[in-house]
């Protein structure tokens, strides 16, 4: 039977060594074996990203409410903005509980994608 076995995130960056250092030294992504020129491909635990560099187009910081491209179902989402906020993340917002019982807190990337970090209020 025929079944999909992971996903990754496929995102374009202005600056393949800046991005990659920022997910890898900030958001705590390691760099997988694969190798493409031009390319990264990242991983932290069960989330894969492949970043794919592209000079001169518009950062997705432009787009508005299009530069969404993430949402991070996590345990210990306070523990895990300490740990971000402790690396020199970009973070919009703290942790707080939104009435649809989640807890969440926002941050962004070097080419202004956005990311939410979010955990079920027990």
């Amino acid at each position: 039977m025929a079944a999909i076995v992971n996903s990754r995130c496929v995102l374009a960056v202005c600056d393949l060594a800046v991005s990659t250092r920022y997910y890898v030294d900030v958001l705590g992504f390691r760099e997988d074996p694969i190798r493409a020129e031009g390319w990264s491909f990242l991983t932290r635990d069960c989330f894969r990203v492949m970043l794919g560099e592209c000079i001169g187009e518009r950062p997705a910081g432009e787009l508005g409410n299009h530069s969404y491209y993430a949402y991070w179902n996590v345990t210990g989402v306070d523990a895990l903005y300490e740990e971000f906020v402790g690396k020199g993340a970009m973070v919009t917002s703290r942790p707080t509980n939104k009435p649809w019982g989640l807890r969440e807190f926002g941050l962004t990337t070097p080419d202004g994608h956005r990311i939410v970090c979010g955990e079920e209020i027990c």
